[in-house]
């Protein structure tokens, strides 16, 4: 050995314990936020997770569209996280013109030419929710949604329905060895043995089934959702109509939020860039409280998003008016079923049994016509509604006022 390697190693040798005591401690880092923010984060605020650094609304949206596709998890019944992707949209659709498409939980392949004559502007508001059948499929507030679909349909964005059917979900419900082959071939390929996700199911549903067999149902849909929405984002994009476009994806916060639910597995099919973006709410009313899920999500080796924006629990501007009946589609009308104490339908006179002939002068032809009607009205405002009873057709004049939560028209 040299004589000058060998004075190295023994000064190093000397010096060793005191460089041990110099050295920083071990780092106790949270690795879903691995840079704390310098301050506590106010509504409005975005931040970006990897970096704990604050930006602007402009910067964000000007790195999520760098990338090929852009993931936002959604609240399902929060405005404020529709009014982020709405922003999102716009920006892709300003940035790429004519190359931008948008993927949707909330449909299914098989609502896709009901989807493609909504973009073409062959349907109105009305003819679209009945045709997508949209109170049974989602049951959400359509005003939620409204915005960004009518967005779509003004800059001819694509919209793409992403989720798995319902004879779908039935097979993926089966345990694997009871599958024919038939059926096998059906599901998308499925990739069970991510531990995040095993983890993730484990912790929403394990206060909630009988036993290790119930949780493997639940992991196997909530696997097939992730995997069949996957698969068909990478298929569209790998399509003749996608293979040049930019895509946004809407999805429950569960389905995005560290990446491993829909954008691993898209990634998988198709290398490609992406963002993950979301929101938080930290300004809960009390009104609010209840329809958070009580769970304690595990840690993950990841942070949930590339950017979190900062945002209130809003509630839909318009006031909550309900009619008060449950409906029955029968003998090739709709019928009164149930009128509930104290509604909107018992102050107007409506009956059990009554037969529904027209709302404000508009036939109702089915349920979606009485739904879609009361959505329309506010509080203080009045209808007209004729009916039927024992052969007799009457006029009721109705007046709106808020009933509650009451999910009835």
């Amino acid at each position: 050995m040299p004589f000058a390697l060998r004075r190295v190693l023994l000064l190093l040798l000397v010096l060793s314990p005191f460089l041990g005591a110099c050295a920083a401690p071990a780092l106790k880092a949270d690795p879903e936020l691995p840079y704390p923010p310098s301050r506590q984060p106010e509504v409005g605020d975005i931040l970006h997770l990897p970096t704990g650094l604050f930006v602007s609304e402009s910067r964000m949206l000007q790195i999520a569209t760098d990338s090929r596709i852009v993931y936002v998890g959604e609240t399902h019944d929060n405005p404020a996280s529709h009014r982020l992707q709405l922003h999102i949209l716009n920006a892709l659709s300003d940035r790429y013109p004519g190359r931008v498409a948008l993927g949707l939980e909330m449909f299914t392949p098989e609502q896709q030419p009901v989807l493609d004559r909504w973009t073409a502007g062959e349907l109105t508001e009305r003819e679209f929710l009945r045709a997508a059948g949209w109170y049974e499929q989602w049951k959400m507030d359509f005003d939620l949604y409204r915005d960004i679909l009518l967005f779509a349909r003004e800059r001819q964005i694509p919209v793409i329905g992403l989720n798995a059917g319902k004879d779908l979900r039935a097979i993926g419900r089966k345990n694997p060895e009871e599958l024919t082959p038939e059926e096998q071939a059906r599901l998308p390929e499925m990739d069970m043995s991510d531990p995040y996700q095993r983890s993730l199911v484990k912790a929403i549903y394990g206060g909630h089934v009988q036993g290790e067999a119930r949780l493997e149902s639940f992991l196997r849909i909530q696997t097939l959702w992730d995997e069949t929405m996957a698969d068909n984002v990478a298929r569209f994009l790998e399509s003749p109509e996608g293979e040049e476009r930019h895509m946004m994806v809407m999805a429950g916060g569960n389905h995005i939020r560290f990446g491993f639910g829909i954008p691993r597995r898209v990634f998988r099919r198709l290398p490609t860039t992406y963002t993950l973006v979301g929101s938080k709410e930290i300004v809960i009313p009390e009104e609010k409280q209840k329809q958070l899920m009580d769970v304690e999500i595990p840690g993950f080796p990841m942070p949930p998003y590339d950017f979190v924006v900062f945002t209130a629990y809003e509630s839909l501007e318009k006031q909550k008016v309900r009619l008060g009946v449950m409906l029955q589609e029968k003998d090739g009308s709709v019928q009164v079923a149930k009128v509930l104490p104290g509604s909107v339908a018992e102050k107007s006179g409506v009956q059990a049994g009554d037969v529904l002939v027209s709302f404000d002068g508009e036939p109702v032809k089915d349920s979606l016509d009485v739904i879609y009607a009361v959505n329309e009205k506010q509080t203080g405002d009045r209808a007209v509604l004729e009916i039927a009873r024992d052969g007799v057709q009457k006029t009721l004049k109705v007046l709106f006022v808020t009933n509650g939560e009451n999910d009835n028209p």
